[in-house]
């Protein structure tokens, strides 16, 4: 293997790719089942359960679900950390108020510090990491992928509850390299009430599904907005079901957000923070489960009994 190092603001990242490998080598993209290999979290580090926000198109608003399920979770006394794998479009450092290093620094010459907000949720992201955050990122596929992962292997995340991986659109290098180096739990499937949309997402479950990574539940993005003067919700696209696809497959909707302007105000003055909503509630309710589930089977693992 031939390892080569981009430096990004006197952070090494490692790009690894076979001697005898073209530059412009292309993989056929092999199953989860077909055993890949799950990369080991940070010596540091103790996640137990990580979930990917994905979507098969971009703007429909994973980064706003990402951010709004962190603040929730991190709210019921959960320790919350957020992945940021959008390397070329990261958004996560800015909804949280987060600038250039926001306590992200170098723990060792091959460990680095996630950033963290102001109520304790931990964060990667590179803009993190990048001299100035509009600088363009323009790497390729192989390079982007090798950052994800290193993001992993290399940070110290210390003892987390939930980790969410805020992908970015398509089903390409990034989210194939998540699923197969990551310990994915599930994944939350954000859309928009467009037919378009709809079938463009379903290529994203088609992709969990040939990884064999369970779907927690699909969110629907700007579903509805509340009327200004008699308060009744309005439904911009129509009420109808574009979600049908997914509840067809069995898939659970597990919210649905309004078009609401103050979401993006909010966002942009880099106060996710100070935002609530219930409209996730039966996804925050979900995600607790699982890790209740998985701490019950830990103890169990170990002997101790566990009160009904």
């Amino acid at each position: 293997m031939n390892e080569e190092y981009i430096v990004v603001d006197g952070h090494k990242i490692r790009r690894t790719r076979p001697a005898d490998a073209p530059a412009e080598e292309e993989e056929k993209a092999p199953s989860r089942p077909q055993g890949p290999t799950v990369e080991p979290a940070n010596a540091h580090s103790h996640i137990r359960l990580v979930i990917g926000v994905v979507s098969g198109k971009g703007g429909v608003g994973k980064s706003l679900v990402t951010a709004l399920s962190a603040v929730s979770m991190q709210r019921r006394g959960y320790r919350t950390a957020i992945l940021d794998a959008d390397i070329t479009g990261p958004s996560i450092p800015k909804m949280f108020g987060l600038t250039r290093g926001g306590g992200a620094d170098a723990a060792s010459e091959t460990e680095i510090l996630p950033g963290e907000t102001a109520d304790g949720i931990r964060i990667m992201s590179l803009n993190l990491l990048m001299p100035n955050e509009t600088d363009p990122v323009i790497w390729r596929g192989p390079v982007i992928a090798g950052v994800v992962k290193q993001f992993w292997t290399d940070v110290r995340w210390g003892d987390i509850d939930v980790m969410f991986v805020d992908m970015p659109p398509g089903t390409g290098d990034v989210p194939l390299t998540v699923f197969q180096s990551l310990p994915v739990d599930g994944i939350i499937v954000v859309s928009t009430p467009q037919e378009l949309v709809s079938m463009i997402v379903e290529k994203a479950i088609n992709m969990a599904d040939m990884m064999e990574i369970p779907v927690l539940g699909l969110v629907e993005n700007m579903s509805w907005m509340r009327c200004p003067h008699c308060g009744e919700p309005i439904f911009p696209f129509g009420d109808r079901e574009h979600d049908a696809g997914a509840i067809r497959r069995g898939i659970d909707v597990v919210g649905r957000l309004p078009m609401d302007p103050s979401f993006a105000a909010v966002m942009d003055r880099g106060e996710a923070e100070s935002l609530e909503t219930e409209d996730l509630e039966p996804l925050i309710g979900k995600i607790a489960d699982l890790i209740s589930e998985r701490a019950d089977k830990a103890e169990r693992g170990s002997g101790v009994e566990v009160e009904a």
